[in-house]
């Protein structure tokens, strides 16, 4: 069975649906791909900078008036393994919402604005047939599809669909595990803390009904041996900072929640295009630590969708769409990943455990280094 379309987006988290929507809106029929089912959860630090609430208004969620009850957030405190801590207030005030809410809102405007949507779809071949056409091969259970379309965009994440060539070039070498697990029992200020332990850190931030996101970025090598489950593998974890441990066993894990993702290989320079444009965790995978990923998706589907727009609509060539979306999302995005690299290796440096001194005898360090992690608001009416 063959269909056409003008734009596939393969890829249904915050990066692909939000840039869905967008060009759905614009009048381009737009076909939306995921292998898994929704909602679901996903690991992630389910972390909602200002920069990403002024996104998604821009996109028509206003959090607050869906009655979904985020987490709110109005500093961060690091806390080393030694015990001491810095605090630093955050430029703005911050949410918390699981991605199990936030994708069922962005696939539910998407599906507003006229998208298909396709779940439980695996992509078995991507490629570039004759006048700039792409050919998209998938399978849905036991029926394949093939679609024809003059655009695709890559939001898969860091998992490559199959017939898509990796590229190991903008990314480092060490493997990294990432696992999230929501907690009941634990009670936090308007904070969201993240704790520094052997291998990584633990982050932990409010979110709906009460409960606590739990979300880890720990080396592989740290991971071997803690167990097998996502409970297990952060209590292991907490045993090297105290005071995470006080808060891991005050808590209980709330079932269903539990996800891991291996291996992740952190990005040393973003990665706009291959055969087409790239948005998200495609784009670039940010350390945690320094960043805040919802931000990312989010500005890169709109740069995106912005540029493919202009292309469905006859304003570009193939390589100008190419040209400017590269350029925008290099402009964007390649400062503010040196800057994170940069604090992450400090951050795992061992004289670390001489930061919580330093901040206090230079006042104001704190906020800067949690500023110079954040893009900018960046005033999506004008867009």
């Amino acid at each position: 069975m063959s269909k056409e379309m003008d734009v596939i987006v393969i890829g249904a988290g915050i990066a692909g649906s939000s840039c869905a929507l967008q060009l759905a809106k614009q009048g381009h029929r737009t076909l939306l791909l995921d292998r898994q089912e929704f909602p679901r959860h996903k690991t992630c630090g389910e972390f909602m900078s200002p920069e990403t609430r002024e996104m998604l208004e821009y996109l028509g969620i206003h959090l607050l008036g869906h009655e979904v009850n985020p987490g709110t957030m109005e500093h961060a405190r690091i806390i080393m393994p030694q015990g001491g801590e810095i605090t630093a207030p955050l430029p703005g005030q911050a949410y918390g919402i699981s991605r199990y809410v936030l994708d069922a809102l962005l696939h539910e405007k998407a599906l507003e604005a006229g998208t298909h949507i396709a779940t439980k779809t695996t992509v078995m071949n991507i490629q570039k047939v004759e006048h700039q056409m792409y050919e998209v091969e998938t399978r849905q259970g036991n029926e394949r599809f093939r679609y024809q379309a003059k655009a695709v965009i890559g939001a898969y994440g860091t998992k490559k669909p199959r017939g898509v060539t990796a590229s190991d070039d903008n990314r480092d070498d060490t493997v990294y595990v990432g696992v999230k697990s929501h907690y009941s029992g634990i009670t936090l200020p308007p904070r969201v803390e993240l704790y520094f332990c052997e291998g990584g850190y633990v982050g932990m931030s409010p979110i709906e009904n009460e409960a606590v996101n739990v979300a880890a970025l720990l080396t592989l090598d740290a991971v071997q041996g803690s167990g097998k489950s996502v409970p297990e593998i952060l209590h292991a974890a907490s045993q090297t900072n105290g005071r995470l441990a006080q808060r891991i066993a005050a808590g209980t894990p709330v079932q269903g929640t539990q996800v891991s993702i291996a291996p992740l290989h952190l990005s040393d320079t973003p990665e706009p295009w291959s055969e087409y444009p790239h948005i998200g965790d495609a784009l670039l995978m940010l350390p945690p630590l320094c960043g805040d990923g919802m931000s990312v998706a989010l500005r890169s589907s709109l740069l995106c969708s912005h540029w493919t727009d202009k292309y469905l609509k006859g304003e570009l060539s193939y390589l100008d769409w190419q040209k400017e979306y590269t350029k925008e999302a290099n402009d964007t995005f390649t400062q503010l990943l040196r800057r994170a690299r940069r604090i992450q290796k400090l951050a795992f440096a061992k004289t670390n455990r001489f930061y919580p001194g330093i901040t206090r005898m230079i006042p104001g360090l704190a906020s800067y280094l949690v500023k110079a992690t954040r893009l900018s608001e960046s005033g999506m009416s004008t867009r």
